[in-house]
């Protein structure tokens, strides 16, 4: 019965994709208008392809964003020097970018198609993968049984279940073990996430930790850092960093109240979504609070209150500005946001309590010292100050996240190790290839 009930949800969910198909351009084409796709590729994300196959074994890797993107730049790397091409999809203009300033032509990327039966047989068609690579936690039902039936090894990195999305598979566990089935392995990023996945049916899973960890830092355009260092001169900065609605002007407020204990104060706020900046501007301006935008390249003055950090990619820049960095979605908003870049680029973080979605990483990090929760904004007004009062302790919080970096790295080779069964038939496959 379970089963049966478990085929005739999904027979729905392809069933409901194929009716919608007709009608999806008009969502796709709303996409566009938001910048939320490229226009000029709408095509692709019908599994249209924009380049031809090339010869020999090809393997499709998956990123949904930029942190996943980033997550498997490494490991695309390593597979590129096998010689086997990869297909890369992406899900964001973003991440497109990021593919194409990380590795070039190296890879062919595409837009992510549609999980529509028509978008995806007709990407499948054209590219014919001989392994698919999942990043962290794109469940794609169609796209997912599409490779099954054709055979294809399916292999989730860097998996993560958040607590949200397993209650919602443990509630749906026929559908959700029909589906993780067609998974040759499921290479978890802990051992949590591992006890997750096999008890929604996923066989075999193995532990590799953070792919994140194996990343180099973000990078900074070194004439930029030195110019903004000059405007800030010794000035005490503190920075709040991927923030989400609400988190912005509680940094605002930590300002405010922290300014006349510390003369020259300038807060770096990071939103998560650059495309609020302007109506965070005026919340500030309302405040009484004098802004520089970075996106108009606004100059930092001596009364400069906030440098609003409005745009894309420049993440290492805002991070190497400071040596205190409130890591956001995690005070006004649920599951936080990847504290490991804030550690490898020497900040001594801060964060709320609501950091489910990483929660390995902060766990380390706060067992070694490299990293604080507060629960409330009086809390987070309290550490900043303390930080700024206290260079040894801050130094040695910072410190204390490079530790903790440093003992989670190996991600990367224990992904590597759990691919090999699949990687080393491709790999002579194509030496093969070259040889005729």
């Amino acid at each position: 019965m379970s089963e049966r009930w478990a085929r005739a949800v999904l027979s729905a969910y392809r069933l409901g994709g194929s009716l919608a198909y007709p009608v999806i351009g008009t969502y796709v084409a709303w996409r566009s208008s938001k910048g939320k796709e490229d226009p000029a590729r709408r095509r692709e994300r019908y599994g249209r392809a924009g380049r031809p196959r090339p010869e020999g074994p090809l393997i499709w890797m998956h990123a949904a964003s930029v942190g996943e993107t980033l997550a498997v730049v490494p490991l695309i790397e390593s597979i590129l020097s096998y010689g086997i091409n990869v297909v890369l999809t992406t899900g964001t203009v973003t991440s497109a970018q990021l593919a194409d300033e990380r590795l070039g032509d190296r890879i062919i990327h595409q837009y992510v198609p549609l999980d529509l039966k028509p978008a995806v047989s007709r990407f499948l068609d054209h590219w014919q993968p001989d392994l698919a690579i999942i990043a962290e936690s794109e469940i794609w039902p169609m796209t997912i049984l599409e490779l099954g039936k054709r055979r294809v090894p399916q292999v989730l990195v860097n998996g993560r279940l958040s607590d949200r999305s397993f209650a919602s598979w443990h509630k749906r566990a026929y559908v959700a073990e029909a589906l993780f089935e067609n998974l040759a392995h499921v290479v978890a990023q802990s051992d949590l996430d591992g006890e997750r996945f096999a008890a929604l049916g996923a066989r075999p899973v193995t532990v590799s930790g953070n792919l994140k960890v194996d990343t180099a830092p973000p990078p900074a355009d070194e004439r930029e850092l030195q110019m903004l260092q000059r405007q800030i001169l010794r000035r005490p900065t503190w920075a709040a960093v991927s923030t989400h609605d609400g988190e912005e002007l509680v940094a605002a407020e930590v300002h405010t109240r922290l300014r006349s204990r510390h003369p020259g104060l300038l807060t770096i706020i990071v939103p998560r979504h650059p495309n609020r900046a302007a109506a965070l501007t005026e919340q500030f301006a309302g405040m009484g609070l004098k802004v520089a935008r970075r996106s108009a390249g606004d100059r930092i003055e001596a009364d400069t209150d906030i440098l609003l950090g409005d745009t894309i990619g420049e993440m290492g820049l805002y991070l190497r500005l400071t040596e205190i960095a409130f890591v956001g979605r995690s005070l006004t908003s649920e599951g936080g946001q990847n504290p490991l870049e804030p550690a490898m680029l020497r900040t001594a973080i801060l964060a709320g309590r609501n950091v489910q979605n990483f929660r390995d990483s902060y766990q380390r990090l706060i067992d070694r010292g490299g990293a604080k929760l507060v629960r409330d904004p009086d809390m987070l007004a309290g550490a900043v100050n303390f930080l700024l009062l206290n260079d040894k302790v801050r130094r040695n919080m910072i410190a204390a996240g490079l530790t903790a970096v440093d003992e989670m790295r190996g991600a990367l080779a224990r992904t590597l190790k759990a691919l090999d069964p699949f990687i080393q038939p491709l790999i002579v496959k194509s030496r093969l290839k070259g040889t005729q």
